[in-house]
């Protein structure tokens, strides 16, 4: 994982269960999570090493934690909707995101 790319007591193996609990791979294909493999976001895999998120903010766990809890928020033209995460299920949807290499 690149260094700084960790959320504080975030959990990853949570994160995993979390992700599919809000239906995060009906919008993006991810690693690990079975069902439907959305193409409406960009796939997940990788997620750790990329330099943004959507393109638009660096992906640093602080602007990552802002950007899962309401996206319009930060980018209102996004297609990611505000869904109502709270901030301790970002952070461990954060770690697992962290996890992907």
């Amino acid at each position: 994982m690149p260094a700084g790319r960790q959320v504080a007591d975030g959990d990853p193996a949570r994160g995993h269960v979390l992700v599919r609990s809000y239906g995060c791979q009906t919008c993006h294909a991810i690693p690990g999570v079975a069902g439907v493999k959305g193409v409406v976001g960009p796939p997940l895999d990788r997620f750790a090493r990329r330099a943004m998120i959507a393109g638009l903010v660096p992906n640093e766990p602080a602007v990552l934690l802002r950007w899962l809890e309401n996206p319009p928020q930060i980018s209102p033209r996004t297609a990611m909707p505000d869904m109502g995460v709270s901030r301790a299920d970002a952070r461990d949807i954060a770690a697992y995101l962290y996890s992907l290499e």
